[in-house]
């Protein structure tokens, strides 16, 4: 868990990866990491997800931070380790954060009020993900929630551009989490040199 900390407060961006077409989740997943983006969370709640899991495993490695995304129940992160995820992220708090803390993975923890905040604390989370975070002021938000709780690792996702990742970090977030703002249509057959670009330009405003 102290290894994926640095790495998250080094790199500063995940990746999110939800995709209609396995086949095209893989490609993006592989080339956000030859871009520059080797933090990747694959949901659950895309195509095949585990199977591009385990593909993206073998091509990565042991040592590659691959994280399963949407993990809701003991069953999805018992699954999700199994597929070779060595992170977990939940976009709510219940019995997944448990679990795979239990088993040893660090877990990015959904939160969205004060009351989650504190109860993912106390639960161990690794760090907070604050989701939806857009639709609840953004920037603005994040600013309100740091005034009682500086000190925690907070990692907004939802709604992310690229503008709002540098206000995001500026404020205090440890690192931010993006979905399709980065990553387009890559997931669902789309161009993958825009995703090279994208990519690019994340890096450039997380690093």
């Amino acid at each position: 868990m102290v290894d994926f900390m640095q790495e998250l407060r080094a790199r500063r961006l995940v990746a999110i990866v939800r995709g209609t077409d396995a086949e095209a989740s893989f490609r993006t997943v592989m080339t956000l990491v030859e871009s520059g983006v080797p933090l990747v969370e694959v949901s659950l709640s895309g195509a095949d997800a585990l199977g591009v899991l385990r593909r993206a495993r073998a091509e990565l490695g042991p040592d590659a931070w691959l994280g399963a995304g949407t993990v809701l129940t003991v069953e999805d992160a018992a699954r999700a380790a199994e597929a070779g995820a060595n992170l977990v992220v939940t976009p709510g708090l219940g019995p997944a954060v448990e679990a795979a803390l239990g088993s040893g993975l660090p877990v990015l923890a959904g939160v969205l009020t004060p009351t989650d905040v504190i109860a993912a604390d106390a639960a161990g989370a690794t760090a907070l993900k604050l989701f939806p975070a857009a639709p609840l002021g953004g920037p603005t938000y994040l600013k309100a929630l740091l005034g009682p709780f500086p000190d925690l690792p907070f990692v907004p996702v939802g709604g992310v551009d690229a503008p709002a990742a540098a206000e995001y970090l500026a404020l205090g977030a440890v690192a931010v989490g993006v979905g399709s703002p980065l990553i387009g249509d890559a997931a669902d057959g789309g161009d993958l040199g825009g995703l090279r670009g994208r990519a690019g330009r994340f890096v450039e405003v997380c690093g």
